[in-house]
């Protein structure tokens, strides 16, 4: 389903309409700082076209048809009001530090029905989250704009909560949400993207597809450490020659544990199976690496990744 960027900005002015309380807003003072807050909204964009196609493309019944509760999807549009909110914020912040804000792309989304929509919105919804997480460290010049990024996250952590509960998941599956450096949440955004006015300054890395299993849409019960997951990808698109008897590894990003490298069983050239680690859960994200262990998330991202992320939830 493609939406472009009118339809994306639909509920702005619903958005609006009840505008906050006028306040100071902080400012962006360095290059870092620019970088995290264009990403944000480079995300912010995607959610607000997905939760408005969420919104426009299906009506009340359709969703009580499939058993989500009344007022479902009144609450879809609020959440896609709270996305055009955000986006708008960080815009002008953008604009009164002096810089041009990144605009919206033109995106596709592979959803037929309320039930594969909040599927993937939970998905996307985490993307977002771990980019956020992963972005706070790095903002350190104003502690300001380290509370306005940190605001925003736990409204799209409920988001992701209401979505979860909607399909009868558990809103809070793990103690941890994951973190994502900005390369692998800008890589995850690519899949959902047709074109794009003006990119980021971010490496797009070779693809790395999750095959399956696909879990249930309720997520219940947990994807059991164990589990066979198949990965597929393309060996002439990585960035260096590797050898193919040289073994690789799927490097699993999950929670604070942080990264788990698992030896992969080569299906064939393009295709690789791993078992799921003990005690991931949640939404995790896969790497495909020749390294075997040894590497932080920043690490693999700048200097270890063939191909990735690829996003698995498992639970």
């Amino acid at each position: 389903m493609i939406l472009p960027t009118a339809l994306a900005l639909a509920l702005l002015p619903l958005a609006l309409a009840h505008p906050v309380e006028k306040r100071a807003l902080p400012p962006v003072n360095s290059m870092m700082d620019e970088s995290v807050a264009q990403l944000a909204l480079y995300l912010e964009h995607l959610e607000l076209s997905l939760y408005t196609g969420g919104y426009e493309n299906f009506t009340e019944a359709q969703y009580t048809a499939q058993g989500f509760p009344p007022g479902f999807r009144e609450n879809v549009g609020v959440i896609a009001q709270h996305e055009a909110t955000h986006a708008q914020t960080i815009s002008t912040i953008l604009t009164d530090s002096g810089y041009t804000p990144v605009p919206p792309c033109t995106y596709k989304f592979p959803y037929t029905d309320p039930t594969s929509f909040v599927d993937l919105a939970n998905m996307i919804t985490s993307t977002g989250i771990g980019a956020y997480l992963g972005g706070a460290s790095l903002l350190t010049d104003d502690p300001a704009l380290l509370t306005a990024a940190s605001s925003i996250l736990t409204v799209e952590a409920r988001h992701d909560a209401f979505l979860r509960a909607g399909v009868g998941a558990s809103p809070f599956p793990t103690a941890f949400d994951t973190a994502l450096t900005a390369v692998y949440a800008y890589n995850i955004a690519q899949m959902f993207i047709v074109s794009c006015p003006q990119q980021l300054p971010l490496t797009i890395l070779p693809k790395l597809t999750f095959v399956g299993p696909t879990p249930a849409p309720n997520l219940q019960p947990p994807t059991p450490a164990g589990t066979i997951l198949t990965f597929s990808f393309d060996p002439a698109t990585f960035f260096v020659k590797v050898d193919p008897n040289a073994p690789l590894y799927i490097a699993m990003i999950n929670m604070v544990t942080n990264v788990t490298f698992i030896e992969a069983t080569k299906v064939d050239a393009k295709t690789v199976t791993v078992p799921v680690p003990k005690g991931a859960a949640g939404a995790a994200f896969a790497v495909l690496t020749t390294f075997s262990g040894g590497l932080n998330e920043t690490q693999l991202t700048q200097f270890g990744s063939l191909a990735g992320p690829a996003e698995v939830v498992l639970s």
